[in-house]
């Protein structure tokens, strides 16, 4: 694998649902990406092959995925980063009351954890530098205001995560 130096981070995209499909500005930008990361409820095979066509991609599977990619993909995955952070990525970071330090010490040896399920994005930072970082979602937005995914730059052992707002298709 080429180094990894930008990464696109979606979640919870719930396809096919409908005509339901990535919006434009997401799918762009996972193109662009060297690694995509799905943190889990793509739902069926079909999205995971569609996003293997724009590139390289790490995969968890979430509660409502199929019995496929359930047997596919795994319940948490390491980042392929040999020169950057330790970077961790789970469907469901758990309850919100505690969530940063609980994933701090589910995963001691990690600088961040990606996770989705809540549709909700977020980005918390802890003092010493450790962070947690949902996407929210590119497709179902449920309470939160907007479409979103995630995008990171790793340089220099660190990763730096920017959430993004994508405009929805209809």
């Amino acid at each position: 694998m080429a180094v990894v130096r930008r990464i696109a981070i979606v979640s919870d995209t719930h396809m096919p649902r409908g005509g339901r499909r990535l919006p434009r500005d997401c799918v762009d930008r996972l193109a662009a990406a060297d690694l995509i990361v799905h943190a889990g409820d793509l739902c069926t095979l079909s999205v995971l092959r569609e996003l293997e066509a724009l590139g390289p991609v790490v995969a968890v599977h979430g509660n409502v995925d199929d019995a496929h990619v359930r047997r596919l993909l795994p319940t948490e995955a390491m980042l392929p980063l040999p020169d950057g952070p330790e970077v961790v990525v789970v469907h469901d970071g758990g309850p919100s009351r505690g969530r940063l330090p609980r994933l701090r010490a589910r995963f001691p040896n990690a600088r961040a954890v990606i996770f989705g399920h809540s549709h909700l994005p977020l980005h918390d930072r802890a003092d010493d530098g450790f962070q947690i970082f949902n996407p929210g979602s590119p497709t179902e937005r449920r309470r939160a205001p907007a479409h979103t995914m995630g995008m990171a730059n790793v340089a220099d052992g660190r990763i730096e995560f920017e959430l993004i707002e994508v405009g929805f298709d209809t």
